[in-house]
């Protein structure tokens, strides 16, 4: 069964073409275009690990605010030399519509109000022991995410996620037979264990 046509009469058509870029970035379809993003992200990131969030704000306002009013100035300089009445270069760029809708504003706020809800439920269902075994799951991964905090800030975590985000795809595409032989040997052992 194709679970692709499957996943489309779920989502919008807006929501699996927003999915199927993603995929295609994350894959690396157009080699270019992932380069342009995952090198972006990861500057974007590593950025962060040396100055504050407001200052690395400002310097891409600053970048992008002095790529633009260069850009201006340079088709302002043109038109002048050419003599030509082209007008303005970012015109077709004002005249979008940018505002968001109504319906968009309350699409994303359900979803987020859901979301927020089902954690706090999930939560409170675990910090006051509905369940002993998943409320003593969820303090070992606490436990364990100790560890993982006195090795690593969140930046590097997010780095770190980055890089495999674009880089575990592609490996698995070009070695999913011997991948998938080593993930079976490695059930097999953990089903054994569980099993004793």
């Amino acid at each position: 069964m194709d679970t692709s046509v499957d996943a489309r009469a779920y989502l919008s058509q807006s929501e699996w073409s927003g999915r199927a870029v993603a995929i295609d970035l994350l894959y690396w379809r157009n080699v270019k275009q992932s380069g342009a993003v995952f090198s972006s992200v990861l500057l974007l990131l590593f950025s962060l690990t040396q100055f504050s969030v407001v200052s690395v704000g400002a310097y891409l306002a600053l970048a992008a605010l002095s790529a633009s009013i260069s850009f201006r100035i340079y088709k302002s300089v043109l038109q002048a030399v050419q003599k030509t009445d082209e007008g303005h270069p970012f015109k077709a760029y004002l005249e979008i519509e940018i505002a968001l809708s109504q319906e968009q504003i309350s699409k994303y706020a359900d979803k987020i109000l859901l979301y927020t809800n089902t954690c706090m439920k999930e939560l409170r269902r675990l910090f006051l022991v509905q369940d002993l075994v998943d409320s003593l799951k969820f303090a070992v991964l606490m436990w364990l995410l100790t560890y993982v905090g006195a090795l690593f800030n969140g930046l590097t975590l997010l780095i770190l996620a980055v890089v495999s985000m674009f880089g575990m795809p592609v490996v698995y595409e070009k070695h999913q037979a011997q991948i998938d032989q080593y993930v079976g040997l490695i059930r097999t052992q953990v089903n054994s264990v569980v099993g004793k």
